[in-house]
């Protein structure tokens, strides 16, 4: 297989740091349902559903870029080249991240007004814009540290990063009246946002102890600004369609599952249960394929300028296989295990309901993920961003045609269907561009 012994030890690595930040996540999840409520929990799900379009924007592909550009400097010999590529990279983030922050902070009205439709979110998304400029340094330095094979480095700071923040959300929801679901998810937001810039700045701190030892030595690479441009607009401008569509999306959810008939609460806690409960339960253990795919992109791109093409079909069909293999046998334990799980983590019949129902689609869930990062390594992250963006619209089409009628049914329906048209396109083109020339249509 490509890479070898470096992407075994560095996707051991990340994976070994994400499970551990996903374990502490996943309990800290539980305590935060229990101490907001499903309400509480499905409030603060549309504050970021409308904050991740924000982000995407603030990131807008910094960090695949500097992944991207800085593997192809490395493959090619140019090591010189790592330290401007970084410094470009912190004018375009700082800009985009800015830019972000202004939008969200003076928006945030009509945006909790007319979009969200609950004026409760105001406070919330004012605060989470001061978050995004943080956003954009830590996502382009995240994007350095993997290039270069340090990702412990990340995960270091990342799980601190997690420790500060729940400390953080402690404190303030000591201090926020518990009836008061617009200060409660204000605690919860406000004290992430704090966290998020110690997060950047520890990352600076990072990258400034790095650079000093492991400068390089090599030439450096022409018209990097250019070059990065090219990569990272293309699958910004995608990225944005993709989480408009996405974000819209979700905030149609609460307002079909009202127009079919539940109150304004029930609806609210409906969308809880399944984004802010089962689904982060069901998705816990792509801790692996997140950090493989991660550690996919430099390694398959290092292949792919260098020449080194010969064993690209046989180490993805491995990665995709084994992937699918020990995901379904997962899909089988939360199937199996729901009721222990739901009762035991949420105490809720509800959650272990809906932990089933969504089983089956784990190893799609999984292996996309796994296929998404191959296609991104292979310089097809633009196919790849319009197969998301087409999930996107389909999703919004069929959210706004069914849950009116379908109500909570109609959205399972949605998630199922939206994500196996996803992977079914993603895993015919990876299949594609990895095959031998001579056979590919």
């Amino acid at each position: 297989m490509i890479g070898g012994t470096k992407l075994i030890r560095n996707t051991a690595l990340l994976t070994v740091s994400s499970l551990v930040m996903r374990g502490v996540g996943m309990l800290w999840q539980v305590w935060l349902a229990g101490r907001i409520g499903p309400a509480g929990i499905g409030l603060f799900g549309l504050v970021m559903s409308v904050g991740f379009l924000f982000i995407t924007l603030a990131v807008s592909g910094i960090r695949f870029a500097v992944t991207r550009l800085i593997a192809e400097e490395v493959g090619r010999g140019r090591t010189g080249s790592v330290g401007g590529v970084v410094r470009r990279a912190g004018v375009y983030a700082l800009f985009f991240g800015c830019a972000a922050m202004l939008g969200l902070y003076w928006g945030a009205g009509p945006i909790g007004f007319l979009w969200i439709g609950d004026a409760r979110t105001v406070l919330s998304l004012r605060l989470m814009a001061l978050s995004l400029p943080a956003g954009g340094i830590s996502s382009l330095l995240a994007g350095y540290f993997t290039a270069v094979g340090r990702v412990w480095k990340t995960a270091a700071e990342q799980f601190a990063e997690q420790l500060a923040r729940m400390a953080l959300v402690v404190f303030a929801l000591s201090r926020a009246p518990a009836e008061d679901l617009s200060l409660v998810c204000a605690a919860v937001v406000g004290a992430g946002t704090v966290a998020d810039n110690l997060g950047a700045a520890a990352m600076l701190a990072l990258y400034a102890a790095d650079r000093r030892r492991t400068r390089g030595n090599g030439p450096a690479g022409r018209r990097l600004m250019p070059r990065m441009l090219r990569i990272a607009f293309p699958l910004a401008l995608s990225a944005y369609a993709r989480s408009a569509l996405s974000t819209f999306r979700q905030l149609l959810v609460p307002k079909g599952l009202r127009l079919s008939g539940m109150s304004a609460e029930a609806a609210l806690a409906g969308y809880g249960v399944i984004n802010g409960m089962a689904l982060p339960l069901l998705t816990f253990p792509t801790v692996l394929p997140a950090a493989l795919a991660e550690m996919l992109v430099p390694t398959l791109t290092e292949a792919q300028v260098s020449g080194g093409t010969a064993s690209l079909r046989r180490t993805v069909t491995v990665l995709l296989k084994n992937t699918f293999l020990l995901s379904s046998a997962a899909a089988a334990v939360f199937f199996v295990a729901a009721d222990m799980l739901g009762g035991l983590i949420y105490h809720s019949p509800e959650a272990a309901r809906y932990i089933r129902i969504l089983a089956p689609m784990a190893p799609f869930i999984y292996t996309d993920i796994v296929t998404d990062g191959c296609l991104k390594g292979l310089g097809e992250m633009m196919r790849s961003m319009t197969y998301n963006i087409a999930e996107a619209s389909l999703g919004l089409v069929l959210v706004w045609a069914l849950l009116p009628r379908r109500a909570l049914g109609g959205y399972i329906f949605v998630l199922y269907f939206c994500e196996l048209f996803n992977f079914t396109l993603s895993v015919r083109r990876l299949w594609k561009v990895t095959a031998p020339e001579g056979v590919r249509g």
